[in-house]
């Protein structure tokens, strides 16, 4: 079923190209590692942004929406070169600029169920609340990585994310239920 929804269109083009970046962007923050488990673990969030990639593919040929050469390009370029400055750039950043973009990852999806529920369609609300929570748990980990770190106050000052800021309104202690983020109006803002 084709939609005419010029603002979800945007948004599912964009997330596709974008967790494409995202994922890129962790294979060098993986490699750029030295703790073993902290190369796991990122290396397990690069294949989460796979998988959300095939997730929103399906999606967008459900409704015949085309991908955005453009959005694939720019963001193929802007993974591959955060991939690369990892080796360069630390420990520190690679986690805290990947936590922050998590953090506003969390609510494109929420904003994506609701542009679908804007058009009656509800048959997508399973998979976004998922990956909408998934992309929070990577803000979770990024944040613990990095909570107790000396740069972190100054990095929070600057760039409005981290141990006291967050992007999204999502509260991973509650029950993980589609119909509460619902009720709940995650992303409200």
């Amino acid at each position: 079923m084709k939609i005419n929804h010029p603002a979800l269109i945007n948004s599912l083009r964009l997330a596709y190209s974008a967790e494409k970046a995202a994922a890129y962007a962790y294979v060098g923050h993986a490699r750029s590692l030295k703790n073993p488990d902290e190369k796991v673990a990122v290396q397990q969030i690069e294949n989460d942004e796979w998988e959300h990639r095939k997730n929103v593919l399906r999606i967008m040929q459900q409704h015949e929406v085309s991908v955005s050469k453009y959005f694939e390009f720019k963001y193929n370029l802007i993974g591959l070169l955060i991939s690369f400055s990892c080796y360069f750039i630390g420990r520190f950043m690679p986690y805290f600029f990947a936590g922050k973009l998590e953090s506003g990852n969390v609510c494109e999806y929420f904003r994506m169920m609701k542009y679908f529920h804007s058009i009656g369609i509800t048959k997508h609300d399973k998979v976004l609340h998922e990956m909408g929570i998934k992309e929070k748990e990577h803000e979770v980990f990024f944040l613990e990585m990095i909570k107790d770190e000396k740069w972190m106050p100054l990095f929070e000052k600057i760039f409005n994310w981290g141990v006291n800021n967050s992007s999204n309104d999502v509260d991973l202690e509650i029950e993980n239920d589609p119909n509460y983020s619902e009720k709940k109006e995650y992303c409200k803002n």
